[in-house]
């Protein structure tokens, strides 16, 4: 029984915790804004999906240092949604425009409520610069998860690419990619990596005395070496 657990939470838990391969983190100086964030993806395999809700509420304690707590969710093929982790986010900015691109570190904390799942650690660099209207993201990020069962795995190396057109505040599009290519130090061979790109557009307005932001993509490409198809979408509400 332990044992067909432990391969069931080896399948389950990077899909399940994958949230940074669908939504990109970028630096901006929040300092004293409260909001709750929505965050969605669903990914489509031949002839299977998977999806995950979130929802937190961050706060930008200064102008460098921005932390989020929020509650992740887990369905597969359109049944039960199961409440699977906690997490906790902090990003701290480096720089704060002596350069031509900002750097921030970028730090998450998970923590699954099926004790067999144990917890995962994600930490790395955060770069982002713009030419003219037109914005550019590269981050690289690594991931360690720990399980109670069968104890820590390899450190992972992930990434997060991004190209956006700040047109309008209420349309800006662009380009993002996402990826996993296995131990950071030791690659997996091409066909068990994972790398998904495709359009995005975001932007802002203002609701009331309320600023909302969004943000949708979709992501064509191989999730947890399988093709799929993905759609993400985020939505956050601030006061």
């Amino acid at each position: 029984m332990i044992k067909r657990l432990a391969a069931l939470s080896i399948l389950v838990t990077p899909l399940a915790l994958a949230d940074t391969g669908y939504y990109l983190v970028s630096t901006y100086d929040v300092e004293g804004q409260t909001s709750i964030d929505y965050k969605y993806w669903h990914a489509q395999y031949s002839g299977r999906t998977t999806a995950s809700p979130e929802i937190g509420v961050g706060y930008g304690v200064t102008s460098r240092w921005y932390t989020e707590i929020y509650e992740e969710w887990f369905t597969r093929n359109g049944g039960g949604t199961q409440r699977t982790a906690t997490a906790w986010q902090n990003d701290y900015m480096l720089t704060q425009g002596q350069y031509d691109f900002d750097l921030a570190l970028h730090t998450k904390v998970e923590r699954s409520h099926d004790r067999d799942n144990g917890y995962m650690l994600e930490w790395g660099p955060v770069l982002q610069t713009e030419i003219g209207r037109t914005q550019f993201n590269a981050n690289l990020f690594f991931q360690r998860d720990y399980h109670t069962v069968s104890g820590p795995n390899p450190t992972e190396l992930t990434y997060q690419l991004q190209v956006k057109h700040n047109w309008k505040p209420w349309f800006q599009p662009g380009v993002q990619a996402f990826g996993e290519v296995g131990k950071w130090n030791d690659w997996s061979p091409y066909k068990q990596q994972s790398h998904r790109a495709g359009p995005m557009v975001g932007g802002h307005t203002d609701i009331g005395r309320q600023e909302l932001k969004y943000e949708f993509a979709y992501l064509i490409g191989r999730n947890s070496a399988r093709a799929a198809k993905s759609f993400s979408m985020r939505a956050q509400l601030i006061f």
